[in-house]
């Protein structure tokens, strides 16, 4: 069969209702994980874009399998860096300083 890994949904919730009351600004939604970030396809996203996809990382899709397999929940919290869509990326010192709404979230809803 074909397996469609999914984030654990008591998870979501408590780190949507984490974003919630600290006013952060958030979207819930799938993700497509690929080991191709920059395809060849310039405007390869848009296909994605159009099934709801709102963001390419490399990792959810296994941390979700790994955590159904063992009996786990798993949450795959991002922040964007770099927009295929805009064409603009942050810096690695933005990188190092400023993701830190996520972190608070999850630390928190564990």
């Amino acid at each position: 069969g074909t397996f469609a890994p999914v984030a654990d949904f008591g998870l979501a919730r408590a780190a949507v209702e984490k974003a919630e009351s600290m006013d952060i600004r958030y979207k819930a939604g799938n993700l497509l994980s690929s080991d191709v970030f920059y395809g060849d396809s310039a405007e390869g996203w848009k296909a994605w874009q159009k099934m709801g996809v709102l963001a390419v990382e490399m990792e959810a899709a296994a941390l979700y399998m790994n955590a159904a397999r063992s009996g786990n929940e798993a949450l795959c919290i991002c922040t964007i860096s770099d927009s295929l869509v805009h064409g603009t990326a942050c810096s690695a010192e933005q990188r190092q300083t400023s993701f830190t709404n996520m972190m608070e979230i999850a630390f928190d809803i564990i």
